[in-house]
């Protein structure tokens, strides 16, 4: 484990904090959000991850700046997918655009929370039973056997344990009051549909966590270094939602793309566990290695989905 200084802990926790407050100060007011403000918010949220990356490298050193690039990297395009459930959400339960944001940034939080305690106990379960890397490299697998066969679980909003819960504990009325969770009617108080999208992003974050947390400890076992990778990652989803939002079926490579990438992350697990477990003698694969794969399978993806819109031969 990395010995990092609480000073740094900190510089995390502020710069999470005074982020999320500039953007719900910013988006105080519902509006749709265009395509150039989203850019410019994406390339806030990616300048203000690789700025904390190069902070890492200078306190932490070199591997561990490489680690945090390549975890925040894979994080990243992992949640490629969660941006086409994004869609389906919004779609199922018909959330006026300029109410997405505000949906989408309560989701956020909560992934911030969930993913910190799954990656805590990731961690801890690593650090403790080496050949749990082997179980997790067989999630990656099946998953990319999924992929491949063109067999993802699909992700019914209105069925999800979330929503369903959710209704079981408060009553939630059929039409949207604003940008409110909560309405009073009848004396009563009632929670609106858009708690339940809310309810519903959640549910599938949990589910993407099931891939997710596996591939990122394959690259660190550190809680600082999977965290704040991940936590950067998080937070720069909504403005890639908006900005990539009419766009998303044009990068049809991208699927196969992401089942190569969790391919090679499981291979990358095996081998990990075989050095730790069997013998020093086994490779494993650096984390420059592992970086420079995922920069190249990407990029080979959009260019392709880019130059052979689907459809064509």
């Amino acid at each position: 484990m990395l010995a990092v200084p609480i000073w740094l802990w900190g510089l995390f926790a502020a710069t999470v904090v005074v982020s999320l407050a500039i953007d719900l100060l910013a988006h105080r007011s519902a509006h749709v959000i265009g395509f150039k403000e989203a850019a410019a918010w994406s390339g806030l949220w990616v300048g203000l991850a690789l700025t904390f990356g190069v902070v890492v490298f200078l306190v932490l050193g070199g591997t561990a700046g490489t680690e945090y690039t390549t975890a925040w990297l894979l994080e990243k395009s992992l949640s490629v997918d969660n941006l086409f459930v994004f869609a389906l959400i919004f779609a199922y339960f018909k959330v006026p655009r300029a109410y997405q944001h505000r949906v989408l940034f309560f989701g956020v939080i909560g992934a911030l929370v969930f993913r910190g305690i799954f990656l805590a106990a990731g961690v801890a379960v690593v650090s403790r039973f080496t050949a749990v890397l082997f179980v997790f490299a067989a999630i990656l697998f099946y998953s990319v056997y999924k992929i491949l066969k063109g067999e993802e679980e699909s992700f019914d909003p209105g069925k999800s344990f979330a929503v369903r819960l959710l209704r079981k504990i408060v009553p939630v009325r059929d039409t949207y009051a604003g940008t409110k969770f909560f309405v009073k009617e009848a004396g009563k108080h009632v929670a609106t549909p858009l708690l339940a999208v809310v309810a519903a992003i959640e549910a599938a974050d949990l589910i993407f966590a099931v891939d997710s947390v596996p591939a990122v400890l394959a690259v660190s076992d550190d809680a600082f270094i999977v965290y704040t990778s991940n936590a950067f990652a998080i937070l720069g989803l909504r403005a890639l939602y908006f900005m990539l939002s009419g766009l998303l079926d044009r990068f049809h490579y991208l699927s196969k793309g992401l089942a190569i990438i969790l391919g090679f992350i499981g291979v990358k697990l095996v081998l990990q566990a075989c050095h730790k477990l069997i013998s020093e003698s086994v490779p494993e694969i650096p984390s420059p290695v592992s970086l420079a794969v995922i920069v190249l399978v990407l990029t080979v993806s959009v260019v392709l989905s880019i130059r052979r819109p689907a459809g064509e031969p």
